[in-house]
């Protein structure tokens, strides 16, 4: 069944009113429980279960450490064009935006991996904005291709693609596969997405599984935090991750919480989600699916990312910059507007040292393409 279907199913479950229902003892039972069900997992993002966090926190540290061990994967993302056709109301590369638009030349994508490299940073995400005719298929793969030649693992966040299309970036060297569904309610997810391709639900939707048919080995999935109502959002993201879990059990699947901050056109978010739901919901993920990645990015607050890591975190982002390129040249000027403002502006260097003084070990790389 595409999952398309069995988001229809749950699309009318009266979230509201069972949300309401769940009572104390329902918790407990749950965190006694060897398996948790999905009505459980909705069950754990209830207010009920907000006062169960520490005992909740208990349980996310030991499953991720049988499943995980005391390691953090680290990668940084690589922007190499802002060029946008969508009209993507929270997003700073909104073709409507009156900002610097930039493509990088392979000279300069080239740069900026060796800059990066030296810093011994071995995964890298390659991200575009939504223009195909500017980023075309050919442009990408010889990114890819020297992005190969100094990086272990090579994942892409890019605008979806045909199956065929992901099989030739594949053969290329990428591994790895980012796409959000941004909001999994179909009728906000129209309302902020204003027109471009992005306006077509159904076919990003489709996009973690044509990366799985593909061959990527790895897909990370998530919603955008502050567009739809975050406890729908949660659950709907956690019955995609568990629905690729079990139909490619040969990738793997990862989760990622990015919430809304600022953007270019001050967007506010339609549906905040504060600190200790943010929290209540890493954990809930945890339990609910104890063999899925859980990915966090710069979007989040030093101090707020240091006590989030013995919760269920297994890969950071670290040393990012979300406009085009610039690592090479960090003391420049950087003219074009980024896509979301970073939040974590720490050295990469110090990104290791917190790790390793909360008891972890930074993993810089994991895995190879041979």
């Amino acid at each position: 069944m595409p999952f398309n279907d069995v988001l229809k199913e749950w699309e009318d479950f009266p979230f509201e009113s069972f949300i309401r229902s769940v009572k104390k003892e329902n918790i407990r039972r749950i965190l006694n429980s060897d398996r948790i069900q999905l009505l459980d997992f909705l069950s754990l993002l209830s207010n009920s279960a907000t006062e169960y966090l520490e005992e909740m926190a208990q349980k996310a540290h030991y499953l991720t450490l049988q499943h995980f061990g005391r390691v953090i994967q680290l990668y940084i993302p690589l922007y190499i064009s802002n060029y946008c056709t969508n009209e993507c109301a929270y997003c700073g590369f909104n073709m409507q935006n009156k900002i610097g638009r930039k493509k990088l030349s392979l000279e300069e994508i080239e740069q900026n991996a060796v800059e990066i490299a030296h810093h011994r940073m071995r995964h890298i995400l390659l991200l575009t904005g939504e223009a195909p005719k500017i980023t075309p298929l050919p442009y990408l793969k010889e990114a890819v291709l020297i992005l190969k030649k100094y990086f272990a693992s090579v994942s892409i966040e890019i605008f979806p693609m045909l199956e065929e299309e992901y099989k030739i970036l594949k053969e290329a060297g990428v591994d790895g596969l980012t796409i959000y569904q941004e909001t999994y309610d179909r009728l906000i997810y129209d309302r902020v997405h204003l027109s471009g391709r992005k306006k077509d639900f159904l076919y990003r939707l489709e996009a973690p599984e044509r990366g799985a048919r593909a061959g990527f080995r790895s897909v990370n999935i998530g919603p955008l935090f502050g567009l739809g109502d975050p406890i729908r959002e949660a659950f709907f993201a956690g019955l995609h991750a568990d629905y690729l879990q079990r139909k490619y059990p040969e990738i793997e699947v990862s989760i990622s919480l990015p919430r809304l901050n600022e953007a270019e056109g001050n967007f506010k978010a339609l549906h905040p989600l504060d600190d200790r739901h943010y929290v209540q919901t890493l954990l809930a993920f945890r339990l609910f699916l104890p063999r899925v990645g859980i990915t966090l990015s710069t979007r989040e607050k030093g101090d707020f990312r240091d006590s989030l890591i013995p919760l269920g975190i297994t890969r950071m982002s670290a040393g990012s910059l979300t406009t085009v390129g610039g690592y090479e040249n960090r003391n420049g000027a950087l003219k074009e507007t980024p896509q979301f403002e970073i939040q974590d502006h720490r050295s990469i260097e110090e990104i290791i040292e917190v790790i390793k003084s909360k008891g972890y070990e930074p993993v810089f790389k994991d895995w190879d393409n041979f």
